[in-house]
């Protein structure tokens, strides 16, 4: 699905997630601004006790060198019994080939995952959610677009686009796909066409609402202890900053929180009707505030990234100014040496001359000592044969001296 046109939503359903022994998953490859695109999910977590989840370009081993691509995107994991209690987190990243990963390495503790009265997992399935968009210039992906979907319309919406994606006619606008992950080999991936025929819009809000109404209506008791943690949640996240709030995704947590204290019943006069109803207008005031803050940040950075272009830009006209400066004086002096050049090259031509002329007389005595060594080597053989007979002869004189030496030696004793 496109919100608005420009934002790409992706469901992805696993199946038995609780027998999933890999340490990774990963989607099927989605089609964002032209590049593909998956999620990456690590069930047991990256760190001991939190459910890690990533963004990731999917063929970031064949993309060229300096690809990069801005992404705004958010992602969730949807409590399939509130979806407004849905866990959510947004950010802003720059992917590259060094950097093709992005996400959340802590996104959501494995006890509260696997935690049975929360809607994390049903039916032993778990739904994931990313919503993404590359345009710089239109806002953030909140929580309230990701939690407040109409899931109705989305799912003909899936559907349309699932057909879509498999008669291969698919657009240049973006478009929703749901993911699922079938038993038994989790790793594997495939695009899950939807049942066209869903409850309207207008059925599910009504029944929701009633749902909500009710639910609500016939569970008013909660514990001075529960208000206590709910107030102690709400105060952590007022010691944040708007904007550490915004990215921390405890909006849905929040929500819960002043829930169970707008609905604590204290006899005293702590909470009265009139504060009740101000908790729960508080509730709604601090996701617009932060959400404005958030905004607002993201404005300040978008201001401080172009500052920075036009410095850089700036300095680089600068050093072109000097530049072409000294290219002007250079291009003079180097005349001045043409010049100079001129005069030498005359010289260099009669040097020249007088080389050619010595070459010549060379290549003559050359041409005459390689005449008198071809006659030598005719007569080689010869040569080797006189000094073999003469080494013979050399070896029976030392002989015969050696034996008359010796025959001196002997007889020196007897005299």
């Amino acid at each position: 699905m496109d919100v608005n046109g420009q934002v790409t939503k992706v469901t992805w359903r696993i199946e038995n997630f609780s027998t999933i022994q890999d340490k990774k998953l990963c989607s099927e490859n989605f089609t964002v601004d032209g590049n593909k695109w998956r999620i990456l999910i690590s069930p047991k977590g990256d760190t001991a006790d939190h459910l890690s989840i990533y963004l990731g370009v999917a063929d970031s081993s064949t993309l060229p060198a300096g690809w990069r691509r801005y992404a705004h995107f958010g992602l969730a994991v949807i409590d399939q019994f509130d979806r407004e209690l849905s866990i959510t987190k947004v950010t802003t990243e720059v992917f590259d080939v060094n950097g093709a990963d992005w996400g959340f390495t802590s996104f959501l503790p494995l006890t509260e995952l696997h935690n049975p009265k929360r809607g994390y997992l049903v039916n032993d399935a778990c739904l994931v959610e990313a919503y993404v968009f590359t345009d710089r210039s239109i806002g953030f992906i909140s929580h309230e677009l990701i939690v407040k979907t109409d899931s109705g319309r989305l799912k003909t919406k899936e559907s349309d686009c699932v057909k879509a994606a498999m008669d291969n006619q698919r657009t240049a606008s973006t478009k929703a796909v749901e993911i699922t992950n079938p038993s038994p080999t989790p790793p594997y991936c495939q695009i899950m066409a939807i049942e066209p025929e869903e409850p309207t819009e207008e059925d599910m809000n009504t029944f929701f609402t009633s749902l909500e109404s009710k639910l609500w209506s016939s569970n008013t008791n909660f514990s001075r202890e529960e208000a206590k943690e709910a107030l102690a949640k709400v105060e952590k996240s007022l010691n944040m900053t708007p904007v550490n709030f915004y990215d921390s995704g405890k909006l849905s947590p929040l929500k819960h929180a002043f829930k169970i204290l707008a609905s604590f019943d204290c006899s005293s006069s702590t909470l009265t009707i009139e504060k009740k109803n101000e908790l729960l207008a508080m509730e709604e005031s601090l996701k617009e505030l932060a959400d404005r803050a958030a905004k607002a940040l993201q404005n300040k950075n978008f201001l401080t990234e172009k500052e920075s272009i036009k410095l850089t830009i700036t300095h680089k006209l600068d050093r072109n100014v000097i530049r072409y400066k000294e290219v002007e004086s250079e291009v003079k002096q180097v005349e001045k040496r043409l010049a100079a050049l001129h005069v030498q090259v005359e010289e260099a031509q009669k040097e020249r001359e007088n080389m050619l002329a010595e070459g010549k007389e060379i290549f003559k005595s050359s041409k005459e000592m390689k005449m008198e060594l071809e006659a030598l080597e005719m007569q080689w053989a010869e040569y080797e044969a006189m000094a073999k007979v003469a080494e013979e002869e050399e070896s029976i004189v030392l002989a015969e001296w050696g034996r008359i030496k010796d025959f001196i030696s002997s007889i020196k004793g007897k005299i």
